[in-house]
């Protein structure tokens, strides 16, 4: 099954990105073709993607996020800035998340670290937090999302509570994704 690890978001601000989402849709003014845009209930910050595990190492992942997420404090996140992957042409347009958080870093480090310990290898690229508006599938509406991601670089949606971590199975159908939490970790007070 594929697994990911992932810190979810409150419903304040899961309103207020939908809200984002169909003002940037306005302004684009792009074919609903050209970009795939993610169902607000389906945004999280995503910390590991394990991609495709078997179902006797679930257990594992699940005790190890336990472990790290006992280990860390609650913590608030910061929402703001549009930016995208990609050059001139973006292929994901997203909202920034505790870009200069200490504590979101060490988390998500110290979870990485774990789970290469016990097999799961790091990740090649830095880690960026951001929660992600659409997938891009047009390269002209690439470069217009890229263009009017730059009039939102000062962009601020809110703060908003870091208190636990979730491990979710993602099962990909024609419709979207279904996600099912398979383990929900408290953070400390």
């Amino acid at each position: 099954m594929r697994v990911f690890i992932a810190i979810d978001i409150d419903e304040q601000i899961r309103k207020a990105l939908a809200d984002s989402q169909q003002e940037l849709q306005d302004k684009a003014d792009i074919k609903r073709s050209d970009a795939k845009w993610v169902d607000p209930e389906n945004i999280h910050l995503t910390l590991k993607f394990l991609g495709e595990v078997r179902d006797n190492q679930i257990m594992d992942i699940c005790n190890i996020t336990g472990d790290v997420a006992g280990r860390h404090k609650r913590f608030e996140l910061d929402v703001e800035s549009v930016g995208h992957f990609g050059g001139k042409s973006a292929r994901v347009l997203w909202v920034g998340m505790g870009q200069y958080c200490e504590k979101l870093l060490q988390l998500q480090q110290d979870l990485e670290q774990q789970l290469d310990l016990a097999g799961w290898p790091k990740e090649a690229r830095k880690f960026s937090g951001h929660l992600t508006l659409c997938r891009i599938r047009n390269a002209r509406a690439g470069v217009k999302l890229a263009q009017l991601a730059q009039e939102y670089k000062d962009f601020k949606l809110g703060t908003m509570p870091a208190d636990s971590v979730s491990v979710y199975q993602s099962q990909l159908t024609p419709q979207g994704p279904i996600y099912t939490v398979l383990g929900r970790y408290e953070l400390q007070q």
